[in-house]
């Protein structure tokens, strides 16, 4: 059994992530600001999990002092990161905000744990690192070609965590290059809230199944994949979660450092997965063609074979799990009960 700090722990990823952990025999304690998760999650993982108290503690992770605290209050013996910014526009649109919270905030993070001498890290990374492939699918040892701030960011935390590891600061770290997490627990409890207009395929999808939505663009139709609609790696949050147990438990067994793809490996194309969802849910989505969005690439996905190779994760989860899962968490929260 291991204690592990998430920070972001109350979000899309770190909620599932906890369940995965607690249902593995680990105890969690969660650090959040809910700047952009909700208040009651904590609650919704006790009843989800039979776990009572789980110990919350709302900060920031560019606040070392409050982070130092906790961590002396709570000691764990890992910490898994989450907390970050993850919206392209945004970071375009605002690049000190990105650079504040999520570069400064790893470093302030980085301290705490140093001062309190936990040395061990999973990170949320992504694989918006990689910018545009030479093809796919994309390995761990492509070439890095950040084309965005929020790309770049995270590009700079894996670096800052690397380096630690590499002067043995740390004594374990896992990089977790995620490429499109989709879906929701499987008792619609838990799953992605997003605020505003949805960045991602999936959550647009469900708000024009609930009616929130009058149609889904589709942004360009003409690239070189079999429909003509850009192919990507959806992976199933819950997969994801159970992913972050294994990458914990491989490190803090062996106290090894690694940079590791978390993907299915195949790519869906954006027509695949409306279709999927209209079969797997009854639910007809109107389309909407538009131009091609400036920086998308026709196809991105994993080569996830370290992962398995490492330690021994693969996708069990598919698209209909990701679709079926996804409506029912949007339906209930729509007060939809006809699913």
């Amino acid at each position: 059994m291991t204690r592990v700090l998430l920070t972001g722990g109350a979000g899309y990823i770190g909620s599932h992530t906890a369940v995965a952990l607690i249902e593995r025999g680990h105890e969690v304690v969660i650090l959040d600001n809910f700047a952009n998760s909700e208040r009651d999650v904590p609650a919704r993982l006790e009843r989800l999990t039979g776990r009572a108290n789980i110990p919350v503690i709302e900060a920031d992770i560019r606040d070392t002092g409050a982070v130092s605290a906790a961590l002396a209050a709570h000691p764990v013996e890992a910490v898994i990161h989450f907390a970050a910014l993850k919206a392209v526009g945004e970071s375009e649109a605002d690049p000190l905000l990105y650079y504040d919270m999520n570069i400064i905030g790893t470093i302030r993070l980085l301290q705490a744990m140093q001062a309190q001498n936990v040395r061990r890290i999973v990170f949320s990374s992504s694989a918006t690192v990689y910018g545009q492939p030479d093809s796919s699918p994309i390995p761990e040892d492509a070439p890095t070609r950040v084309q965005n701030i929020y790309g770049r960011t995270k590009l700079v935390m894996e670096d800052l965590i690397s380096d630690l590891a590499r002067t043995g600061k740390l004594q374990a770290a896992a990089n977790l290059r995620y490429f499109n997490p989709v879906g929701a627990h499987p008792s619609a409890m838990i799953g992605e809230t997003p605020r505003g207009v949805p960045n991602n395929l999936m959550p647009y999808v469900t708000q024009v199944a609930t009616g929130e939505r009058p149609h889904l663009n589709v942004f360009g139709n003409d690239y070189d994949t079999p429909d003509g609609t850009g192919v990507r790696d959806y992976i199933h949050v819950v997969d994801l979660a159970r992913a972050h147990a294994l990458a914990l438990e491989h490190i803090c067994a062996n106290d090894v450092s690694l940079t590791v793809n978390l993907g299915t490996g195949t790519g869906i194309s954006v027509l695949e997965l409306v279709r999927a969802f209209e079969r797997a849910t009854g639910r007809e989505i109107p389309l909407n063609i538009a131009p091609r969005r400036p920086g998308d690439v026709a196809s991105y996905y994993a080569n996830p074979d370290m992962a398995a190779r490492v330690f021994g994760w693969q996708a069990a989860l598919d698209v209909n799990d990701m679709c079926r899962d996804s409506w029912a968490w949007q339906a209930r929260r729509a007060g939809i009960n006809d699913i």
